[in-house]
């Protein structure tokens, strides 16, 4: 521990992301990236960007991004913002709305990130245990102090809220932000965005990682109010006044162009993940109710850190939690059919041991 650290520094329980092997012929289901490349139109449209224009700066409001999404979602470009992923989209919304306010109300079971920001953005959580099926109770989530935080789908269970469980948590919380993370909303949930018109507390924040195959591009967004927005921008513009370069701008644009490739893709890995489904519950896995690109399973034989020890060793990565009450469970990402069939095909050979 460095002595020119600050104190917050010290205190610091950092976000441990996602392994990512530098091994060969692996099959990769740990991190819930599409398995499907990016829309033709987008690599197009980066390598059109990659020019002499380079050495200018790009867009700081990124206008045309912005123009681009208010347009697909049917809202007004002040209502949207756009950042370096989501993870900083969300830690701008901790500083605009969260920052050294007391009770924000988040999963005990959830997305690991939200807690580091409680840190170090002086926060108090107070983290909601999930039910008994693992899902998120909107009862449980009244009359908050410093706003409400989750994502929908929940990660890593992938259980989800309906809109209209997603209005009575709004409705309970008046007087402060109603965060919805849905990084992975694209893979059979129905978004939050209709509902901003109708409560100025409500923010959502999404990403291009997931749903449209930029994880690499790193692009997040959030949609709400003007007046929450205007709150981001001034955090941004008090950061980083240029977050998205011109080759992710010009990306993030084609992405939301190409609506085609985008709803064939996400088709594609929901038709998976039923697949997947079905056959680790042959397998007699239990497998929680998904509307992510991911599965949230667990076996009623074998220990998960025994299966994912196993898999590994035989060249699947999969992604297991310490974390209380889910131990014994795997976070496995909806693959490719080859990668899925692999998958199988391995647990087939340890469960017959």
């Amino acid at each position: 521990m460095s002595k020119f650290w600050s104190e917050r520094t010290k205190c610091l329980q950092p976000y441990v992301p996602g392994e990512q092997p530098k091994l060969t012929n692996l099959v990769k289901l740990n991190t819930n990236e599409n398995p499907f490349p990016p829309s033709p139109m987008v690599l197009t449209a980066m390598r059109q960007a990659v020019n002499d224009e380079l050495c200018l700066y790009p867009d700081p409001n990124a206008d045309k991004l912005k123009q681009t999404i208010a347009d697909y979602y049917g809202l007004h470009k002040q209502q949207v913002f756009v950042g370096n992923g989501s993870d900083e989209v969300l830690a701008q919304a901790f500083a605009a709305f969260f920052q050294g306010k007391q009770q924000l109300l988040l999963p005990d079971i959830s997305y690991s990130f939200y807690p580091v920001y409680c840190q170090l953005y002086d926060v108090e959580a107070c983290c909601v245990p999930l039910n008994e099926n693992f899902a998120i109770d909107p009862a449980d989530y009244c009359h908050a102090r410093a706003g409400v935080i989750f994502p929908n789908p929940n990660a890593p269970t992938g259980c989800i809220l309906s809109l209209m469980q997603i209005e009575q948590i709004l409705q309970a919380n008046p007087d402060c932000v109603v965060l919805v993370d849905e990084a992975y909303i694209d893979f059979g949930g129905e978004s939050s965005v209709k509902l901003i018109d109708d409560y100025p507390n409500l923010l959502v924040v999404q990403t291009l990682s997931k749903s449209r195959s930029l994880a690499g591009m790193r692009i997040g967004l959030a949609m709400g109010h003007v007046d929450l927005i205007e709150g981001l921008e001034r955090v941004k513009n008090s950061f980083n006044s240029y977050p998205l370069d011109r080759v992710a701008q010009a990306s993030a644009v084609a992405a939301f162009m190409d609506d085609d490739y985008f709803r064939f893709t996400c088709a594609k890995v929901i038709e998976n993940r039923i697949w997947l489904t079905e056959q680790l519950q042959r397998l007699k896995f239990e497998v929680l109710p998904s509307r992510a690109n991911f599965v949230f399973v667990r076996h009623d034989r074998k220990q998960a850190a025994q299966i994912a020890a196993f898999l590994r060793l035989h060249g699947v990565v999969v992604r297991h939690f310490l974390q209380d009450r889910i131990s014994n469970f795997l976070r496995i990402s909806v693959g490719t059919e080859e990668q899925q069939q692999r998958l199988i095909a391995v647990l087939e050979e340890m469960l017959t041991q």
